[in-house]
């Protein structure tokens, strides 16, 4: 599932497209910073309510390829200028951090699953 799929299906707003639509390889759902450098995983999207500058500066250091802001929390100009600046996608959605993980989980194992079954096809057939 590539960035702008996951945001059509969870209906959140795109806030610019100075990004790469790239794959997910999944998500991490944080608040805390530190905790963002130390689990989210290359490729993936990160579910926080976190909405200023330092949230890229992360993003940029673990390779994170969105930022999911939830609970229609404000964007700043200057939030918005540091995303456009390092190409990471901005998703904003009304929901909170818990329903956008559920939802991108689902999504997330759906399209794998998918994948993985038509893999299976090809080989087996």
């Amino acid at each position: 599932m590539t960035i702008r799929e996951a945001a059509a299906a969870l209906k959140a707003k795109i806030f610019h497209d100075e990004f790469t639509d790239t794959e997910l390889t999944g998500a991490y759902t944080s608040d805390l910073l530190s905790d963002v450098m130390a689990n989210a995983k290359d490729g993936g999207a990160l579910i926080t309510i976190q909405a200023h500058k330092n949230t890229i500066a992360v993003a940029t250091l673990v390779n994170v390829s969105v930022i999911i802001v939830c609970n229609s929390r404000p964007i700043t100009e200057d939030f918005l200028e540091s995303a456009k600046d390092e190409g990471v996608a901005l998703l904003l959605t009304k929901e909170n951090q818990f329903n956008v993980s559920g939802k991108l989980y689902a999504l997330l194992n759906s399209t794998r699953s998918d994948n993985d079954a038509g893999q299976t096809s090809k080989t087996t057939g």
